[in-house]
């Protein structure tokens, strides 16, 4: 009945008679569910039903539901000048202020605000005492920065607290119809993008660039062609505006990594060193401490991965506090987990033994095993990086366990690069929920050079594709990855001129995998 009222202007007067009729039957949620669809009204036609407010406040003793008393109290507040003892009335809700719903809370401060700018003489206590319970009183931030707001304006300056309070509001509308069925559709579909908020379809308002040419792959169309939405998010403010504007030469096409511009047609050759850096550099393997000694009989246990030669290893480092009997022979057993990785020999051999008071280091080769591999709960659900580790001392027969978090990128494989036609037709194949995003602040020098980075992520196994020019000072560059395991990533890196920070966005079909390939990238920025 609400609702038609608000809809159809025609029928508001009959559909407040049939409203009127309900509440007269005293059933309690009848007369709640009236109140509630009554303020909708009031607010869709002001100054025209509010000769039933008496009827309303006759009703009072009725509403127990939060969301009736929240509605009564905005109609109190809203016509207090038009309700002789419309102070004495929010008196009585304020009896119970403590006990109320956050819903009836707020609206309370706000009415005993509104009641008092309307008949300050009259109100002052009540306001000052609804001004300590939601500043001194109340836990809740929501209610306390309101009532801390009104404390100030109503101080400050009482004028000024009219027009924030009194302002004129906005006449409310039915907005069912009000998107034309093709676009409602369309935005059902994008229901987990921007275009929900702005209810706009993506082109509306993602900005891709033009005018920058057409790849040698035949025509590209400007709808098929990379978004660059992901770049629109800017370091600074004064880059808000514009997008490639005049960057662009050439064909009517679309070529968004722009990848015949790049000076690739150079490609090396066989084992060539693309970045000149010489021979293969050793992965590091970033040691944390995952067990102490009061929980591993006298020994403090660090753990790492890395890749060396192809083969994934766990490095272990144990520190020898106070285990009388030195450290000599282990074995070492891994739960299932989201990789499958196993030991490749479940017995250890420290040589020499690790005595009390020193300490020694073992390397653990892993293997996949799909035996191994623990199931995602869920699609789309991030996968566990936490790699849980039974070790038994052989020496004290004495079993501890821990947990240490496994490093994606120790598990990408020397076969990861592909050519720029697959890159490219692989990032337009994956959808664009399946992109993860980052920006990454306050880097090393060495991770704001692009030449750096590349020669840094091919020790890694991270291969470069291309790079480009973006927006003014902005460039961007693409690699992509693959793991041992077959999984494969697509990485997007924007840097901008004289910022140290980076904006990554990965994109996969494994989307469970997806904020690992991400952690990893962000670790090797941040060496």
């Amino acid at each position: 009945i609400g609702r038609c009222a608000v809809k159809l202007e025609r029928a508001a007067e009959r559909c407040i008679g049939v409203l009127l009729e309900l509440i007269q039957t005293k059933v309690n949620y009848v007369v709640q569910e009236s109140v509630i669809v009554i303020k909708d009204i009031f607010r869709r036609y002001p100054n025209r039903y509010e000769s039933i407010i008496a009827t309303l406040c006759d009703n009072l003793d009725t509403l127990d539901e939060p969301l009736a008393k929240a509605s009564m109290i905005w109609i109190i507040g809203e016509y207090a000048e038009r309700i002789d003892n419309a102070d004495e009335l929010l008196d009585n809700f304020l009896e119970t202020f403590e006990e109320e719903d956050p819903a009836v809370q707020l609206q309370l401060l706000t009415a005993t605000v509104k009641c008092f700018l309307k008949n300050p003489e009259d109100t002052q206590d009540m306001v000052q005492k609804v001004l300590d319970l939601a500043t001194e009183e109340s836990d809740n931030p929501d209610l306390r920065d309101r009532g801390f707001i009104y404390w100030r304006l109503l101080s400050t300056d009482p004028e000024a607290a009219k027009l924030v309070v009194l302002g004129d509001k906005p006449v409310i509308e039915d907005d069912t119809f009000k998107l034309e069925p093709n676009l409602l559709n369309t935005l059902i579909g994008q229901i987990a993008t921007l275009s929900s908020i702005y209810h706009k379809p993506p082109e509306a308002f993602v900005v891709r660039t033009s005018g920058r040419g057409v790849m040698n792959l035949g025509a590209v169309d400007s709808t098929d062609a990379i978004e660059e939405g992901d770049e629109e998010e800017d370091y600074e403010d004064d880059d808000e505006e514009g997008d490639d504007e005049g960057g662009g030469q050439g064909d009517n096409g679309v070529d968004l990594l722009d990848m015949d511009g790049m000076g690739l047609g150079d490609e090396p050759a066989g084992d060539e060193d693309l970045f000149g850096v010489g021979p293969k550099a050793e992965q590091e393997a970033r040691m944390v401490k995952v067990c102490p000694a009061d929980k591993s009989g006298g020994i403090d246990v660090y753990a790492g991965y890395h890749q060396v030669n192809g083969k994934v290893l766990m490095e272990l480092e144990f520190h020898n506090i106070s285990c009388a009997t030195p450290v000599g022979n282990l074995a070492i057993q891994l739960n299932k987990n989201a990789f499958g990785l196993s030991p490749a020999n479940q017995q250890v051999v420290l040589s020499p033994p690790v005595a009390s008071g020193s300490r020694g280091k073992t390397s653990i080769q892993l293997i996949a095993n799909r035996s191994m591999l623990a199931p995602v709960a869920n699609a789309g659900v991030p996968a566990n990086p936490q790699i849980q580790i039974a070790v038994k001392n052989m020496g004290t027969n004495q079993v501890f366990y821990f947990a240490a978090n496994f490093n994606l990128e120790a598990m990408f494989s020397s076969d990861g690069t592909m050519d720029r036609t697959a890159f490219i037709d692989m990032w337009k194949s994956i959808d664009d929920g399946k992109e993860v995003y980052s920006t990454i602040s306050d880097l090393p020098a060495s991770s704001v050079s692009i030449d750096e980075v590349q020669a840094k992520f091919a020790m890694y196994n991270i291969f470069f594709i291309a790079r480009r020019q973006a927006m003014e000072g902005q460039e961007v560059v693409y690699f992509s990855m693959k793991t041992l395991t077959g999984m494969e990533f697509l990485a997007e890196l924007t840097f901008k001129n004289g910022v140290n920070a980076c904006k990554v966005c990965i994109k996969t079909e494994n989307a469970s995998y997806s904020q690992l390939a991400k952690t990893a990238v962000e670790n090797l920025l941040r060496l």
